[in-house]
């Protein structure tokens, strides 16, 4: 489904991507991980439009999103959950969802797609009328995965959805994001920080050091292996003496 080929993305004089390469298929949930300033933000940017590639190629069914507009790209069934929330603070919970459905296509839908954020999570219902700004980070980071799934999206893009958030709560959205993933089919690309939480959530996963892709594999390999373990998870290589 969506194809990264070679990229490199500069911010300015800075490159921050070198020849970074990836694929999602169909129904996958893969996540990228890696430490913070690794380039896992950059790639999410990237793919969504918010960035240029100066070499290779973004691919999603044949159709080369590295040369569309942000807007062309959601219209492609690109949507992405941003770091931080990212929600209209001013203006009402309702209004927030209503604007992840400002494509056409999602618009004619948008009554039961509400229902179904509705269902996902009840709290939003209460609070329609609520100014977002006024919500919990928790119930600001429903809202932001609801706007996002508002648009109808083939594939989903999540930029660190642990970020500032209890345990608990983390829980609670990897069980929804996994379940929507089963029951519907939906890509998820995921990236975060919180490494054994990625991976005990998705299929594959990529590792990311210095803006450049050092390893890639299922994600039951990944979580087992020393090289994870002990870059990531804390924890020192067995003693094999």
């Amino acid at each position: 489904m969506l194809e990264i080929s070679h990229i490199d993305v500069y911010y300015g004089d800075l490159q921050a991507l070198w020849d970074v390469s990836l694929t999602i298929g169909d129904g996958e949930i893969v996540t990228l991980v890696g430490s913070n300033g690794a380039g896992k933000s950059t790639l999410m940017k990237t793919i969504s439009g918010l960035l240029k590639i100066r070499a290779g190629y973004i691919d999603c069914d044949s159709i080369r999103l590295d040369r569309l507009p942000v807007h062309r790209i959601v219209e492609q069934g690109i949507s992405m959950v941003p770091e931080g929330r990212r929600i209209f603070p001013q203006m009402s919970v309702l209004e927030n969802l209503e604007m992840g459905a400002s494509i056409n296509p999602a618009r004619k839908v948008r009554q039961h797609t509400l229902k179904r954020i509705y269902e996902l999570f009840p709290i939003l219902k209460d609070r329609a009328k609520q100014l977002a700004g006024t919500l919990s980070g928790g119930e600001q980071q429903m809202l932001a995965i609801g706007r996002a799934l508002m648009s109808q999206p083939k594939i989903l893009l999540i930029d660190e959805m642990s970020l500032g958030l209890s345990p608990l709560l983390v829980q609670e959205f990897c069980r929804v994001i996994k379940g929507i993933n089963k029951l519907s089919k939906l890509t998820v690309f995921l990236v975060e920080q919180d490494v054994q939480l990625a991976l005990s959530m998705a299929h594959r996963g990529y590792v990311i050091e210095n803006g450049r892709i050092v390893g890639q594999g299922e994600a039951k390999e990944l979580l087992c292996s020393e090289e994870i373990k002990e870059a990531y998870l804390g924890m020192e290589k067995a003693d094999k003496t």
